[in-house]
């Protein structure tokens, strides 16, 4: 009987944990979104991207935690916000200087990324859109054009 009870409550919590995790996206998740939005780059405009990316209502760039951020990633617009899937208030903003909590410069750290190696993950602490409380994020950024688009995950 006591094995059977700690198998159920094995179970039961292998269970709830699958359910928690699947509430907020994955960094796989959060790549092949950064993918999609190059995509549509590619074959549209870069403003029909920029408005489909910043529409909440565009299901395939909202995602329960996970939406795309596009900025210039060099030249005397960088740091200059063109898209953002949770905070539209940020578009036509340069963000070069804004830090984080801990001081790190965020999209300042994000731009270099895409200019140095073209791609990859940063650590930042940011507002999460479904609570708005500020959580460690870390985001996928990767060089687009004149650009870069970035995915970042919540850390749970």
């Amino acid at each position: 009987m006591v094995r059977y009870l700690v198998a159920l409550s094995i179970a039961t919590l292998a269970i709830c944990a699958t359910a928690t995790a699947a509430e907020f996206g994955t960094k796989e998740e959060a790549v092949a979104m950064v993918k999609r939005v190059q995509e549509q780059f590619k074959k549209d405009s870069p403003e029909a991207t920029f408005k489909a990316v910043s529409d909440k209502s565009v299901k395939e760039y909202h995602d329960r935690d996970l939406y795309p951020f596009i900025y210039f990633r060099d030249g005397d617009k960088k740091g200059l916000c063109v898209a953002h899937g949770a905070r539209p208030a940020l578009i036509g903003k340069n963000l070069l200087g804004l830090k984080d909590q801990d001081g790190k410069y965020l999209v300042r750290e994000l731009a270099d990324i895409s200019n140095g190696p073209g791609s990859g993950w940063f650590d930042y602490k940011w507002p999460n859109p479904i609570n708005s409380k500020i959580e460690d994020k870390t985001s996928y950024v990767e060089k687009m054009g004149d650009y870069f688009v970035g995915v970042g995950i919540y850390k749970q």
